[in-house]
């Protein structure tokens, strides 16, 4: 196995992450700042109104998305699997 390879297969880890994480990061991120955009306006500064929406919201992203995470990650999985022989001959 070449450092070619170990580069490439480094590189598609590091996409396939940010194509997992993202969809959970940023409706979280937009969560936050709404729920702080509401808390400012209002001037109600509780805990939990900041924790439970985010969570209902990342729940709802990973019913919505988790099918589709988990096949990029088999696929990912399958792929570098299958492809041992070949890094092995080089």
């Amino acid at each position: 196995m070449s450092e070619n390879d170990v580069m490439q297969l480094a590189l598609q880890a590091m996409i396939l992450g940010v194509k997992l994480a993202g969809p959970t990061l940023i409706v979280s991120l937009v969560m936050g700042f709404l729920i702080s955009l509401l808390q400012s306006v209002t001037q109600v500064q509780e805990m939990t109104l900041t924790f439970v929406p985010k969570l209902i919201a990342v729940g709802l992203i990973l019913l919505f998305f988790g099918n589709w995470m988990m096949a990029e990650a088999v696929a990912f999985t399958q792929g570098i699997v299958g492809n041992i022989p070949q890094y092995l001959q080089r």
